[in-house]
């Protein structure tokens, strides 16, 4: 009995209305067959149905935020995430992966899939080249930093992308080569045709770098591109970023083909149909989107972002600051799985206790007491500051009267009846 309870939690369908994340969408894969996964910020991959936002099964099997996705060519998809690990799941999932690729020692950021074998891209300062079939490993080194990205250019070199700003090819048994250096962090990479590399990263510029080095670029946005796609047949690559919007750019010209226009929040992830007829778009709204890939337009109605219920009565303007908030945590002790822990009983409470939620290490050692003050310091200095390691977004709050009416929402809201 306790393992089929336990069986019903970890894989459980879906109704129709309640297929959203827990907290952002951070990664998204389209199989051979027309079946998509995305996986969250809510540690959950969901898979969906082929040709529609129609869900399917949710999984919960990483410790953390399911950062990266990719399908695999026999069939199913690999996922990655905070907890370092790597898991490979056929096309009809149980409870637990078929297999766990071990050795990184830090987030897992990106996926990539040829053939039989599997790239990943680590916070540890590595890629990995596994090979599915024999077992081997190659491990890449050479970055300075995070490796942001990883992919399969289109000669069979394996290509990363690093917070060092460097874009670097892999070939076997020979030192790594730096293929263009930007001087900024590198999040997302996209292999195009004619060994082609799409690039993005923190200034928002879209670069296609050719394979003599060579750079073409183009403004994308304002604000950082953290996810690319190139379309099936090469001829276009979406990109998507934290401003909120998603640009499709001819590879040939780099002419603005669509912009598609969201409920306005970022968008963390971004996937063509394998057709090539339709996007889907994922992000801080916590929904799967699905888009025309020939208009531009949106498949289905695109609805505000939904707005967390917050209790009435309290400091509107102190909401308005925790509507920021909302989207990976939630002020009620029994709501469902989040990104982030409930923040019901803040106030006097240890950081990292709340029972049955994963925290980050750093968190989990617990040498702060969430006060009024506490509270105010990890939003004046940032999280990554207060809480070196932790896997919370790093994001102040600028304004003192915005800060001060953060806190007054916060003592009341999660105060416990």
């Amino acid at each position: 009995m306790r393992a089929l309870i336990l069986l019903l939690l970890l894989v459980q369908p879906l109704r129709a209305q309640e297929a959203a994340h827990g907290g952002p969408v951070r990664a998204l894969a389209a199989a051979a067959d027309g079946s998509l996964a995305s996986g969250g910020f809510d540690h959950a991959m969901i898979l969906w149905a082929p040709g529609a936002i129609r869900a399917r099964a949710v999984l919960r099997w990483h410790q953390g935020a399911v950062e990266a996705l990719a399908a695999l060519p026999g069939g199913g998809f690999a996922s990655s995430g905070q907890d370092g690990q790597v898991a490979l799941w056929p096309a009809a999932p149980g409870p637990a992966p078929l297999r766990v690729l071990a050795g990184h020692r830090g987030p897992v950021v990106g996926l990539a899939a040829s053939g039989g074998l599997l790239a990943s891209a680590s916070w540890d300062g590595t890629g990995r080249v596994w090979d599915l079939a024999g077992g081997g490993v190659r491990v890449l080194e050479g970055h300075q930093g995070q490796v942001g990205a990883i992919g399969f250019r289109s000669d069979g070199l394996v290509a990363t992308a690093g917070a060092d700003g460097t874009l670097r090819l892999w070939p076997a048994g020979e030192v790594p080569l730096t293929l263009a250096e930007f001087g900024l962090p590198l999040n997302a990479l996209a292999p195009l045709p004619g060994d082609v590399l799409a690039v993005g990263g923190a200034d928002g510029r879209l670069r296609l770098v050719a394979a003599d080095g060579g750079v073409r670029e183009v403004a994308a946005g304002a604000r950082p591109i953290v996810a690319l796609a190139a379309s099936p047949d090469g001829s276009a690559v979406a990109a998507a970023g934290l401003g909120g919007d998603v640009t499709v750019w001819e590879v040939a010209s780099l002419r603005l083909r669509h912009t598609l226009e969201g409920p306005g929040l970022p968008v963390w992830s971004v996937a063509w149909a394998p057709d090539g007829r339709s996007l889907y778009t994922g992000g801080t709204d916590r929904r799967v989107r699905r888009w025309d890939a020939a208009t531009g337009r949106p498949i289905g109605a695109v609805e505000p972002a939904e707005a967390a219920t917050l209790p009435e009565g309290l400091h509107p303007q102190g909401a308005r600051v925790f509507r920021a908030c909302a989207a990976c945590h939630a002020l009620r002790p029994d709501a469902g799985p989040m990104a982030g822990p409930s923040l019901h009983g803040l106030f006097g409470r240890r950081m990292g206790s709340l029972p049955g939620y994963a925290y980050s290490d750093r968190l989990a050692r617990g040498d702060i007491v969430w006060t009024r003050e506490t509270v105010a310091d990890l939003f004046t200095r940032g999280p990554d500051v207060v809480t070196p390691g932790t896997r919370m977004p790093v994001q102040t709050v600028g304004q003192a009267e915005d800060l001060a009416a953060l806190l007054d929402f916060l003592e009341r809201a999660t105060r416990p009846e």
